[in-house]
């Protein structure tokens, strides 16, 4: 399992990809780039996805927003997503082995329900994605976060993970 040190901490604050401050930008964004696969993380971004017509190939729920139960519709909307259900553990600040092997072996379409919290979830998933997928994520207070998978992108990605602690 990975752990997130303390230290790592602020540099996960900041967006690791383009932040949109609204839906309707970030919606726009990913139809013009086709991604060869969409993934999303959390509930409230899915839910934003769906209600835009765009459908995940990947979404990565755990029914919580900021630690609280995700509102009626978004909930609804989360539930309505059909699509393979895979549930998997995982503790806040870290990244279990069963999250990460779910992204590596994601089949799309496919729901990977979090028991505990997704709050790491886009580094696995864009370092499993194709290149070329899309991964989009909520940005706390400012909107949502689009990170196309490149290279370039995988590198800074792993260089984040290298400086999470292992523990078993």
């Amino acid at each position: 399992m990975l752990e997130l040190p303390e230290e790592v901490r602020p540099l996960l604050k900041r967006p690791l990809g383009q932040l949109f401050p609204n839906v309707a930008a970030a919606i726009e964004r990913l139809r013009q780039l086709h991604p060869s696969r969409l993934i999303a993380v959390g509930d409230v971004v899915t839910a934003d996805l769906l209600e835009a017509g765009l459908r995940p190939d990947v979404a990565v729920v755990d029914m919580k927003v900021m630690r609280l139960p995700v509102d009626e519709k978004t909930k609804r909307a989360v539930e309505a997503f059909e699509a393979t259900v895979v549930r998997v553990k995982n503790q806040a600040g870290s990244i279990t082995p069963e999250l990460r092997e779910a992204l590596e072996a994601a089949k799309p379409p496919l729901k990977i329900v979090v028991e505990g919290e997704e709050d790491l979830a886009t580094l696995p998933a864009v370092l499993s994605a194709p290149l070329g997928s899309a991964v989009v994520y909520g940005q706390p207070g400012e909107g949502l976060v689009l990170v196309e998978v490149t290279e370039p992108k995988r590198r800074e990605f792993e260089m984040l993970l290298k400086q999470f602690k292992t523990s078993r």
